[in-house]
């Protein structure tokens, strides 16, 4: 399979409960349905382990090179569309596009929802005091993030939105799924 064609790359970032993962499952979807040959990779796997590698080895980058490393694999298999899920993804865009390599053609989206939305979408997932601490903790990520991003990052309101509707929104950001 050819790997001439230069790479393009979809950061979806933002807080917890925000619906990262399920819309990323939204455009493979779409995009399987339409034909179009991509990869979809979660990035919160790349490093999870205990200890944390990036407390304990902040300059071994581990989740960086396991990028590098799956995308080369899925690269010689002849794929060049990457959508990347991860938390920080749209503030780590230059170190994500080295790992990548080849220069990719990034296009960065942070998915934004209230604090009730939030709340009662992790609420669902975990619950107890683990469920506060991650609605405490998912609030303060969200205003880091819409501080910190670049100004070229999409920002995607996801209240009251299905993933089906914002992964179509994100196909044609992207250009992946003919508009229409």
């Amino acid at each position: 399979m050819s790997t001439t064609t230069r790479p393009e790359v979809l950061l979806i970032g933002g807080r917890s409960g925000v619906g990262k993962s399920t819309t990323a499952v939204a455009l493979h979807e779409l995009l399987a349905g339409a034909g179009v040959r991509h990869v979809v990779i979660e990035g919160d796997f790349l490093d999870l382990a205990w200890p944390p590698p990036h407390q304990e080895h902040p300059e071994a980058q581990l989740a960086a090179r396991n990028l590098a490393a799956v995308w080369a694999n899925m690269r010689a298999l002849g794929h060049h569309r990457l959508v990347f899920t991860n938390t920080v993804s749209v503030l780590g865009a230059a170190v994500l596009a080295d790992a990548i390599g080849e220069d990719p053609l990034v296009t960065a989206v942070l998915l934004r929802a209230g604090d009730d939305v939030v709340a009662d979408r992790l609420g669902r997932r975990a619950g107890g005091a683990a469920a506060l601490d991650e609605i405490r903790h998912s609030a303060e990520t969200a205003r880091h993030l819409d501080h910190a991003v670049a100004d070229d990052v999409v920002r995607v309101e996801t209240d009251g939105r299905t993933p089906a509707d914002i992964a179509q929104d994100l196909g044609r950001l992207t250009g992946w799924l003919a508009l229409g």
